[in-house]
């Protein structure tokens, strides 16, 4: 044995003891219920309203703002459903709603997503700042520019019609900058191959970029549509005829000043979210995908 020979003591390695792994079982099974308990709570307070407006839906007028406070309806009334349906026309207040929040969405599904793939894949003078000033319109609230966007409608002689109520909101800065986000994890390998084989650029938007987005199209798609469906002050800004009304002024016609029938408006609330609530049930999973793949780059 040499003299710069070292001694190696090694350690016994093996399988943790039966106690420290019941234990590590343990803290872990705690913390996940810590964890079940706390979400279980936040979506109880997140879901507090909506209990609310649907069992205010179910009592009677007499009932409701009873002390102590109803949490279960009684008696059920589920007549306020029937009287608020035909007390206004909500049967066309749905329908205008509908056509308004598909058109808005279909528009900036479209409009957004090409503006998106203009400011990842292209270069050119200017894409930046560009860019930028997209992001600076977010800043600016609907109160700033709705007085030159109803004089600009008032030109067009657009009030009272569809188009005054769809072409403004066409386009979003929140659109460009969420389908912007996603497209940059789009290789351009994968697009430049497009080209090579003679691919245009209209085919590679739409038959491979618009494929690979959909997780963001959906997310985009769910904001748009709910900011459409409860859009309320600029359709009552240009919007006087009865047969062009949306569906939130089609609910603010309860209120009144002489008395408001809670128990319809309630009722109308509840059908007006039904729409909102479906349309996340079905999309959700690709919703969230959407939301967690967006920001991941610079």
């Amino acid at each position: 044995m040499t003299g710069n020979a070292e001694l190696v003591v090694a350690r016994p390695t093996g399988p943790k003891t039966p106690a420290k792994g019941l234990i590590a079982r343990l803290l872990l099974r705690r913390g996940t219920i810590v964890v079940f308990c706390v979400l279980f709570a936040v979506a109880c307070i997140t879901l507090l309203p909506f209990y609310w407006m649907f069992s205010s839906s179910l009592r009677t007028m007499e009932n409701m703002f009873s002390l102590p406070i109803q949490w279960i309806p009684d008696p059920v009334n589920w007549m306020s459903y029937v009287i608020a349906w035909q007390a206004q026309d909500f049967t066309r207040y749905f329908f205008n709603s509908g056509v308004v929040a598909i058109a808005i969405t279909l528009g900036n599904l479209l409009l957004c997503s090409l503006a998106g793939y203009s400011l990842t894949k292209f270069h050119y003078r200017g894409r930046g700042l560009m860019f930028v000033l997209i992001l600076s319109t977010m800043m600016l609230p609907l109160e700033v520019t709705m007085v030159p966007l109803f004089l600009i409608i008032k030109q067009l002689d657009w009030a009272n019609t569809y188009q005054g109520l769809i072409v403004p909101f066409l386009v979003d800065g929140f659109g460009v900058f969420l389908m912007r986000q996603y497209m940059l994890s789009i290789p351009k390998d994968l697009i430049d191959s497009a080209r090579i084989d003679g691919a245009s650029e209209l085919r590679i938007f739409w038959m491979i970029v618009l494929p690979l987005c959909k997780p963001a199209l959906v997310a985009l798609a769910v904001f748009t549509f709910r900011e459409a469906w409860d859009m309320y002050i600029w359709p009552l800004i240009i919007i006087t005829k009865d047969s062009l009304r949306t569906l939130p002024l089609g609910i603010s016609l309860f209120m009144s000043s002489y008395g408001t029938s809670w128990d319809q408006l309630m009722a109308i609330a509840v059908l007006g979210t039904l729409p909102m609530i479906l349309l996340f049930f079905f999309l959700q999973r690709a919703f969230i995908q959407g939301i967690a793949a967006t920001g991941l780059k610079e």
